[in-house]
């Protein structure tokens, strides 16, 4: 049932952890663009890196990104001092992981939210239509104009694989559901743009749309504010954002980047294992949140339905469309 809180993720998640702690293991993380404290994404990942210093009193390197130039010199600079894992927050930092892995075979490195074909990277995906359907059914649930909204960071397929599942749980709960989808950006400053995300929130609220997921880092920062400021609903994004704006955040849809990273750096160089590794509903990699803040706007018939729709995917009888295989998708 997804009643179960998250902290049960960290056993399914387990795939990557339970090897003891190398003597050479250096862990160190490069967060990207938003810093380690936009509570969304790249916090998620500093409190799994946290959760490893404070469990085993090892200090792990650390990087907030200012500027894309940045992305390769901070991961050469860890594998110069001969940090391993390296890992890398989110899918701009690709080219530079897999450039500096090449240059250094046998330091070990990770991204999340990209994929890097090298034998010392591990590449952490997440099935984030899935846990962004689960939104959507909650959103047209709850909506009572029949008018939803999306704020994506940066345009690229990721983030739009984020809004496709949105609609198509939107449309499951209301067919003739009307959904807004608005980028913030074309660059990594999509990220970080809190004021843009409310302009957009503030023009979405006007066309009618009383619930709004935001998928854009410390962007929706704004995003979630301006829903709280003009009486719409909220759906936050990556961490539990719930807490942000009590009874006026709907859910917010998880990944559980926390776990991962903790994961890696606690396997060390000893239990690292290159690859692929996708996280979705049946790993609890992705989910909604529930708990105090958002329990008086969820009712029992909502959650219902999202038990039964998180069964019916797990199980294959629904179908999430994940934009990110052909670009396309099949609800607007």
């Amino acid at each position: 049932m997804l009643r179960r809180t998250f902290m049960a993720a960290a056993a399914a998640l387990a795939l990557t952890a339970g090897a003891a702690l190398a003597d050479d293991s250096k862990p160190a993380i490069v967060f990207d663009i938003g810093g380690k404290f936009d509570k969304s994404f790249n916090e998620s990942m500093y409190n799994g890196a946290e959760k490893y210093k404070k469990e085993t009193g090892v200090a792990y390197g650390e990087f907030e990104i200012a500027n894309e130039a940045q992305r390769e010199q901070a991961i050469r600079n860890f594998a110069d001092q001969g940090y391993s894992p390296i890992i890398a927050a989110g899918f701009a930092q690709a080219a530079a992981v897999e450039k500096v892995a090449k240059e250094y075979p046998d330091l070990k490195f990770a991204i999340v939210d990209m994929v890097v074909d090298q034998p010392n990277v591990q590449s952490i995906v997440f099935k984030e239509n899935e846990g962004s359907y689960l939104a959507g059914l909650l959103a047209g649930m709850a909506s009572k104009t029949g008018k939803v909204g999306f704020v994506g960071g940066m345009d690229i397929p990721l983030i739009r694989k984020f809004g496709c599942g949105y609609a198509q749980g939107v449309k499951a709960a209301k067919p003739d559901a009307t959904i807004f989808q608005n980028m913030t950006g074309d660059t990594g400053a999509a990220w970080n743009d809190p004021v843009k995300g409310g302009e957009i929130t503030k023009g979405q609220m006007a066309q009618g749309a009383d619930v709004i997921y935001a998928a854009a880092g410390a962007t929706g920062l704004g995003v979630l504010q301006a829903a709280a400021d003009g009486g719409a609903l909220s759906i936050g994004v990556d961490a539990n954002q719930n807490y942000l704006h009590p009874g006026k955040v709907l859910t917010s849809m998880m990944k559980r980047v926390d776990v991962a990273v903790y994961n890696v750096m606690k396997a060390g160089n000893a239990g690292f294992k290159p690859g692929i590794m996708a996280l979705g509903l049946a790993e609890d990699g992705v989910g909604v949140a529930m708990d105090d803040n958002n329990k008086p706007l969820i009712t029992p018939e909502m959650m219902a339905a999202v038990d039964k729709a998180k069964a019916d995917i797990i199980a294959g009888t629904i179908k999430v469309h994940d934009y990110t295989e052909d670009n396309t998708c099949p609800v607007q």
